[in-house]
């Protein structure tokens, strides 16, 4: 069968590839193509676009590369049609694939969604675009299927991959504690880097007796990083390893923030983008919380810095805290045990190759 699979991130790519992995193992004759990154590419997928060249955040920052984007979504369309996959896998970043959902339901090529857009959020409407484009939904998050349900969609929760990566590591390493070391994850794009990690190397002047590790993103060399600060310790492609030796972690809000919370390691989140960008998606979410962690317990777990409560004196004030109070770790810690059995056992990536072959042998 030929799968054509779209992601457009980093942790959309680790998602996609553990699929294409385990798609191998049922299906001999798989042929992969399509946009991912090193991780699809090292799965065997065909890359007709590679996904930093999608690297873009922010409304604002969007608005300047309308035009790289449209050539990039002709691109694929014109891929896709040339090439007649038997299904099309879509993983998250919605703002492009649901463009090629259309296009590919309009060419009777099945769709499959695994990581659902986040409507629940914002941009509701996009519900219509699922139901009418979508073959078969995949949930990551526990209460999505109830909302989407409420919506007249039906949708699957196939477990987080977050706690299947997590589970996986836990199996052969062990966390280190007192180690004086404080973990720093500003993000893995280019803006985020930029604008979070200045602000968490500041807070951490006022915090001489422990060294702080920031986790080197995919797609950047030393020097990127070390233009910001040419002292920094790196630890290039390996987040886990990173944080298993850290007694504490400042976290650019995403993804990371459910990773480190599985891996039982305090956090703080923050997040800073363009003041237009701000503007508009204040306008538009409809959440309480930013953090994943946050939204899946509908509970303040871990301290919030938005905008511009993310500045280095607020920052070290909360890490101070998080390190010397015994109760609010003890706290933070009962929420994780928490949010691990409100995840529950998760192989998504099974799950989703399992429901994908199935659709395709029927």
């Amino acid at each position: 069968m030929k799968y054509y699979f779209i992601s457009g991130e980093t942790s959309g790519d680790n998602h996609a590839s553990r699929v294409m992995v385990e798609l191998k193992k049922l299906d001999k004759q798989a042929i992969f193509r399509g946009m991912g990154g090193d991780m699809s590419h090292a799965a065997g997928q065909e890359l007709v676009l590679h996904q930093k060249e999608m690297a873009i955040m922010g409304f604002s920052e969007v608005l300047g590369s309308l035009l790289k984007i449209l050539i990039n979504i002709r691109k694929i369309k014109k891929d896709i049609l040339t090439w007649k996959p038997d299904i099309l896998i879509l993983v998250d970043y919605p703002g492009f694939n649901f463009k090629i959902a259309k296009y590919a339901y309009k060419h009777n090529i099945p769709v499959h969604y695994y990581i659902s857009p986040k409507v629940w959020a914002w941009k509701e409407g996009r519900v219509e675009l699922i139901r009418k484009y979508v073959s078969e939904l995949y949930c990551i998050l526990p209460f999505e299927t109830d909302y989407f349900a409420k919506k007249g969609i039906k949708a699957t929760y196939v477990g987080n991959p977050s706690k299947e990566t997590v589970d996986e590591f836990l199996s052969t390493n062990t966390l280190t504690n007192g180690t004086n070391k404080i973990a720093l994850l500003p993000g893995s794009r280019k803006q985020e880097i930029n604008t979070s990690l200045p602000i968490m190397l500041e807070a951490m002047k006022q915090f001489p007796k422990y060294e702080a590790i920031v986790a080197q993103a995919p797609g950047f060399d030393e020097a990127f990083y070390h233009a910001i600060d040419p002292t920094l310790k790196l630890i290039p492609n390996d987040m886990y390893v990173l944080l298993a030796q850290c007694d504490a972690a400042i976290v650019t809000s995403g993804t990371a923030t459910l990773e480190t919370a599985l891996l039982n390691i305090p956090q703080i989140v923050c997040y800073k983008t363009t003041k237009l960008s701000y503007a508009v998606a204040k306008s538009v979410v409809m959440l309480n919380y930013i953090s994943l962690v946050n939204l899946i317990l509908e509970a303040p777990c871990v301290k919030e810095l938005i905008q511009d409560d993310f500045e280095a004196e607020k920052l070290g004030y909360e890490l101070n805290l998080l390190l010397k109070s015994k109760e609010k770790r003890a706290k933070m810690e009962a929420y994780y045990e928490e949010l691990h059995e409100l995840i529950g056992l998760s192989y998504p990536s099974v799950n989703v190759a399992n429901k994908v072959w199935q659709s395709l042998s029927n």
